[in-house]
């Protein structure tokens, strides 16, 4: 099992962009779910979008759909998230997780987690 390395985080301005990367090392498996989480309630991570690689298929939670994007690159065996239109409760710790398969919301259908990139929203 690999673990995710994710970078792109830093501050902006609300009304800003910034592009998240997860990376593994050799790539992702065919079917492989790839997300993207933040912390939300004392003790738990919310999902914020996920894909499952190769197949086209993509989530999103309902407070980034329109805003956030997310997509792969194979030939760099990279995930990103597009994040357009950040508003200051977008500030957060954004963690790369993959797992095989699953409900893309839970924390428990992921096995594999990154240490986090941290995103500032400032006014």
């Amino acid at each position: 099992q690999v673990q995710p390395v994710e970078s792109g985080g830093g501050s902006v301005q609300a009304g800003g962009s910034l592009r998240l990367s997860c990376t593994v090392s050799g790539g992702f498996a065919r079917n492989t779910l790839i997300a993207w989480f933040r912390q939300g309630p004392p003790n738990e991570r919310e999902a914020v979008a996920a894909l499952v690689s190769g197949s086209g298929l993509t989530y999103y939670h309902e407070s980034v759909l329109g805003r956030f994007t997310i997509s792969q690159d194979n030939d760099k065996n990279t995930v990103y998230l597009q994040m357009d239109s950040l508003k200051l409760e977008d500030t957060n710790k954004y963690i790369c997780a993959t797992g095989p398969g699953g409900p893309w919301y839970l924390e428990r259908t992921y096995t594999n987690w990154g240490h986090g990139t941290q995103v500032t929203v400032s006014s």
